[in-house]
């Protein structure tokens, strides 16, 4: 798995890279993630790589042609038919659902847009998809490049210290989509506050329980719309029903 990354700002993957546990994964290059500068194919005394929109305006667009050398770069150093990606506010948001599909993928070409954007000939011509984080808009697509290398990466074989902790995430299909459930830790009581006894209790099936049920109530209360998708795709049974509607004790 390669992604490539296209962007003005190689320096500001570092930290990403060399932290954390999935540094694992990026020594490893599994992901192999690689860089290339559009400065590097820019024209001029000053390599610039953008100019003032047509039609006025404030802000300026990143150039077409920078990008497409460094695209046919990349596309030259490589022995797949890679598809090329664009963060964007005009993506699809990103999801669990195309991180897990990124993570078993051959890996794609990653264009990191600054400014007020990029000239639309490029994405009319090379971009294959675009990737938003949500509805709000950044200084660029770097970090979005960043969470989505960082969530693949977390995702590889032999990265996280348990093969199965990534299977207890929010979002997961084995949480049947639902929101992951509250955990608590040594001490048992801090500032006056306890744990749960049935975490006390040793009755694994009860533990297993109270975790689906507190997954329940705090996806029914926070994001209900993951709920609703639960229900129609059949994921609830009639014990769940029960905790939502409160007719079931769902301390135990």
């Amino acid at each position: 798995m390669r992604f490539d990354v296209i962007t003005l700002f190689p320096e500001l993957f570092a930290p990403m890279l060399q932290v954390g546990v999935t540094r694992r994964a990026f020594e490893a290059a599994s992901p192999d993630v690689r860089f290339v500068n559009p400065r590097d194919f820019a024209e001029g005394n000053y390599n610039r790589v953008d100019d003032r929109p047509f039609g006025g305006g404030p802000g300026m667009v990143m150039l077409a042609e920078p990008l497409r050398k460094s695209l046919a770069h990349v596309q030259s150093q490589r022995s797949d038919d890679a598809p090329v990606v664009l963060f964007s506010p005009l993506g699809a948001p990103l999801n669990h659902a195309a991180v897990q599909r990124w993570s078993t993928s051959q890996g794609a070409i990653l264009v990191c847009g600054r400014y007020e954007g990029v000239d639309q000939r490029f994405v009319d011509a090379h971009v294959d998809e675009m990737i938003s984080l949500g509805d709000f808009v950044l200084s660029g697509g770097e970090i979005a490049a960043m969470a989505l290398l960082d969530a693949v990466a977390r995702l590889q074989p032999g990265v996280l210290g348990d093969a199965q902790s990534h299977q207890q995430d929010s979002f997961h299909p084995q949480l049947d989509g639902l929101l992951d459930c509250p955990h608590f830790t040594r001490p048992e009581s801090w500032q006056g506050q306890g744990i749960p006894q049935v975490l006390l209790s040793g009755h694994h099936a009860n533990v297993t329980r109270w975790r689906r049920d507190q997954s329940l109530l705090l996806t029914q209360k926070l994001r209900p719309d993951l709920l609703k998708q639960a229900r129609a795709a059949g994921l609830l049974d009639a014990r769940d029903e029960r905790c939502l509607r409160g007719t079931v004790d769902p301390s135990i």
